[in-house]
């Protein structure tokens, strides 16, 4: 609900946003291969930065006697410390390898590709790593994302690339998206 209530009230925000029939999808993209034959044929939705503020919200929230629920819902984040992580590390794979070298449109193929193969394998990750660490379903995506990607994927960086060096795929975009 946290969400929901965050991307109705600031779904205009985003300048960048992608609008189709005068409704805002806000940080979503475009993408051939999405079909769903309705209205949001196309579109892969991302709200990196309105789930960011949801999960720096969810702890306040609870706190403030706020019962958080369907916190699985929530996906992980397409961003640079999720995605480069799984570039430096291999596990993303760019069909031509000239494109880790080449900057991409934010809106472009290639990007949008990986950030949807970002989200689907960082929430894929989650059952075996709660698996590998003991834990039961109380581990949630948070959890492995703060701790374990955005921890990792810096210190991961840092042995991939130079300090302050460039990112592993250079995206062009006006920061409403990273």
């Amino acid at each position: 609900m946290v969400l929901k209530t965050l991307l109705d009230a600031f779904s205009s925000i985003w300048p960048s946003g992608l609008v189709r029939d005068g409704v805002n999808f806000g940080d979503a993209g475009l993408h051939p291969a999405i079909r769903t034959g309705d209205g949001t044929d196309g579109i892969v939705p991302f709200h990196k930065l309105s789930q960011w503020l949801t999960y720096s919200l969810i702890e306040p929230l609870a706190m403030a006697d706020i019962a958080m629920v369907d916190l699985d819902a929530l996906t992980a984040l397409a961003e640079y410390r999720n995605g480069g992580l799984l570039v430096d590390l291999g596990v993303i794979v760019p069909r031509r390898p000239n494109d880790l070298e080449t900057p991409h449109d934010v809106s472009s193929e290639f990007v949008i590709e990986w950030r949807a193969l970002t989200v689907a394998l960082m929430d894929a990750l989650l059952g075996p790593v709660r698996t590998l660490l003991g834990v039961d379903s109380a581990f949630l995506l948070p959890h492995l994302l703060q701790g374990g990607t955005w921890s990792a994927g810096r210190q991961i960086a840092l042995l991939r690339r130079p300090p302050n060096g460039p990112p592993p795929i250079t995206v062009i975009s006006d920061g409403t998206v990273f």
